[in-house]
């Protein structure tokens, strides 16, 4: 017998409320479970694309904690076991504590504070509290010079007079090798200077490459500054791009002044040295002719690269001309090539010129855009961090980004073209070089200074 046919106006069992948050852990695989794991995935993509950029924290080396703040840390704090601290040990009243109605008054307090921006050394004091009238007198001394900001200052105050503490003395360094020191006397202040010895040894460090000669170097302890200067010196003789290989060792030698109170203070690059385990090991020297100062080797031979530099520190990964696009997947023209550089990488400028762009360029992410002369532009792209401004000049070799992974990208690297006339031409063949020999004394003078920095001692 047939079922009779449902009437129209027949109530239906309610549907379940639409749920969202659902627990993949249950139903696994089931109409219920694709639904939250999809939730899930769109919340992750929604949250992925309106995510800030992650761009590379900007470095910085603190301020060295002189003799007077180490005094004051060690006064204010608990010291190190090793050094005869009661650290750890438990503090509670005992029959030998006595209480005293009033805590006597401390005849003397040490400080020390450091020059702010725009402050000069009276309205330091005062911020210390000091009067007006001790302050101003204190300036006296010094003289109209003001301090540099940052300069840490030790100031001894005396018992109060009047409420207001005077000043017994007021020490500070007006530079590496010399001390001042203000001091009270029964006819008023008084200034007295101290001469720092200062050793001018220059500081020689040797190193192995690892993945990458830049970072290999700032692991060492070379300072940014002194790390670009190395390799710029390196790429008047090879393409350090390529030529350098891990386990290879690096040979630097740095002017440097040292106080006898431990304070030092790094110069420029005097020797810039590699062994390579396939090739030829360099040793190059920073020597003056006439007006011109170029590296040279220790042949006497120097290099001058006239054309263009090597943006970064890196290998290439990709070449100019046709290739199948690694995102889009489909043959297209790579108008330039591409360097494996890390995220964070420093792009230095390939030649002296003009930026035309710095900022967002579509599939190329973070550019910049320099013109040279003679109609020849180079564009770096995919970067993480801009440095230059558009209508700004750069010289060739100075910091304009850094790598990243922005735009049409499948990872870090730096994606470097040049066009000359608005058209693209392979990078690779844009490098000329002339050269530059030393003979006569000047070669023997060079020889002699080559061996008084290879004699230095070596730390690393």
């Amino acid at each position: 017998m047939a079922r009779a046919p449902a009437s129209f106006g027949a109530r239906r069992p309610p549907r379940p409320p639409l749920q969202l948050a659902i627990d993949l852990n249950e139903d696994f695989l089931s109409p219920r479970w694709w639904r939250g794991f999809a939730t899930l995935t769109a919340l992750t993509v929604t949250t992925a694309l309106m995510a800030p950029p992650f761009t590379p924290l900007p470095g910085g080396h603190p301020a060295p904690v002189g003799e007077a703040e180490q005094r004051q840390f060690s006064a204010s704090g608990i010291g190190a076991l090793v050094e005869g601290s009661k650290a750890g040990m438990a503090m509670a009243p005992t029959a030998a504590v006595e209480p005293i109605p009033n805590a006597p008054e401390r005849a003397m307090i040490d400080l020390f504070a450091r020059i702010a921006p725009g402050e000069g050394l009276a309205q330091m004091l005062v911020r210390l509290g000091a009067s007006y009238g001790e302050a101003d007198n204190a300036q006296a001394p010094a003289g109209p010079t003001r301090l540099a900001p940052g300069t840490t200052v030790e100031v001894t105050l005396g018992r109060k007079v009047g409420g207001v503490r005077p000043i017994k003395r007021v020490a500070f360094r007006t530079g590496l090798a010399s001390e001042v020191a203000i001091v009270a006397a029964p006819a008023g202040l008084t200034l007295q200077r101290q001469v720092i010895a200062i050793d001018a040894t220059p500081l020689r460090i040797r190193g192995r490459v690892g993945d990458g000669l830049y970072w290999s170097l700032r692991a060492a302890g070379v300072a940014a500054q002194t790390a670009e200067d190395y390799l710029k010196a390196l790429s008047s003789q090879i393409d350090v791009g390529s030529e350098i290989a891990p386990g290879d060792r690096f040979d630097l030698v740095v002017a440097n002044r040292r106080a006898a109170t431990g304070e030092s203070e790094a110069g420029p690059l005097l020797y810039a040295g590699l062994e390579r385990a396939s090739g030829n090991s360099l040793q190059l020297v920073k020597w003056s002719v006439g007006s011109g100062t170029q590296w040279y080797e220790a042949s006497g031979v120097g290099k001058q690269v006239s054309g263009m530099a090597w943006p970064v520190n890196a290998p290439i990964t990709s070449g100019f001309g046709p290739r199948r696009h690694p995102i889009l997947r489909f043959m297209r023209m790579h108008n330039g090539i591409d360097f494996g550089a890390h995220y964070g990488s420093p792009i230095v400028a390939a030649a002296d010129g003009t930026v035309e762009r710095a900022g967002w360029a579509g599939g190329y992410g973070q550019q910049v855009r320099l013109a040279h002369a003679g109609g020849i532009e180079t564009s770096y792209s995919h970067l993480s961090r801009l440095l230059v401004a558009p209508g700004s000049s750069v010289r060739q070799g100075q910091l304009i980004a850094y790598s990243g992974n922005s735009g049409l990208s499948t990872g870090p690297h730096l994606h470097y073209e040049v066009r000359r006339g608005g058209q693209p031409i392979n990078p690779m063949g844009v490098r000329f070089v002339s050269h530059s020999t030393l003979d006569g004394p000047t070669l023997a003078a060079f020889r002699a200074r080559l061996a008084a920095l290879l004699s230095i001692g070596t730390r690393g």
